[in-house]
């Protein structure tokens, strides 16, 4: 590590955007999902943006958790395409159908409940589910189909009947029992099922996993995340 390679900010050390540059390129490099992408990565004030092509919509999703996961991240600017080798091409029709089976297959999926179109790769899902793990179920089960160039989620969520004071008190009691998180800077507010996360966190990891951890509870329809990435 050279001596310029960080900024020091009060007693806590900050990256410059070279080293996060480096560092975003390096957890890339590790990952065996990206490992042989060709994406540029640019950094700016703890902006890290991503762009180029890869050859699946699976490999753009890993790309920006690979990102996620550095520290010193405050915010991911994709710009990511996806271009399919000519092996992987499939029609709409194809597409359609592998979808309809995975979906089928899947456990977790409330396949009776889901809708979705196929619009050259893309695929748009509609229909309400029961919870936020089945919303995520169903876009797990298509994204790494082959022909599959990206995915639109319009699911919408069933709302039960919860009080505000206690979907905030099981959220609150999450973050707290979750070892990844610094929940004493979290502020937490409900009102008819949407949930707003207020505070700071140390990372856009940990961002990601507060809304993990409010999604968790029972009544949350949607989550106003606004906390703030500070080192």
């Amino acid at each position: 590590m050279t001596p310029n390679a960080f900024h020091s900010m009060g007693e806590l050390m900050v990256k410059t955007d070279s080293q996060l540059q480096k560092d975003v390129i390096d957890e890339l490099k590790w990952d065996s999902a990206t490992a042989v992408c060709e994406i540029g990565v640019a950094a700016k004030d703890g902006v890290v943006t991503l762009s180029g092509q890869v050859a699946s919509y699976a490999k753009k999703l890993a790309a920006e958790i690979a990102a996620e996961r550095v520290a010193g991240v405050r915010a991911i600017a994709e710009d990511l395409t996806v271009r399919l080798p000519s092996s992987d091409e499939r029609t709409d029709t194809d597409i359609a159908h592998a979808a309809v089976n995975a979906l089928k297959w899947d456990i977790d999926v409330p396949d009776e409940l889901i809708k979705f179109k196929c619009e050259n790769g893309w695929v748009t899902l509609e229909g309400k589910v029961r919870s936020h793990f089945e919303r995520q179920a169903t876009e797990r089960a298509l994204r790494h189909l082959t022909g599959v160039k990206g995915l639109t989620n319009r699911l919408m969520l069933e709302t039960p009947h919860a009080l505000p004071q206690d979907v905030s008190r099981k959220i609150k009691a999450a973050l707290h029992r979750s070892a990844e998180l610094d929940a004493s800077h979290i502020d937490v507010e409900s009102f008819d099922g949407r949930v707003t996360l207020k505070g700071t966190v140390r990372s856009w990891a940990e961002r990601m996993d507060a809304e993990r951890a409010a999604w968790s509870a029972p009544g949350v329809t949607a989550i106003d995340d606004q906390l703030t990435v500070t080192f």
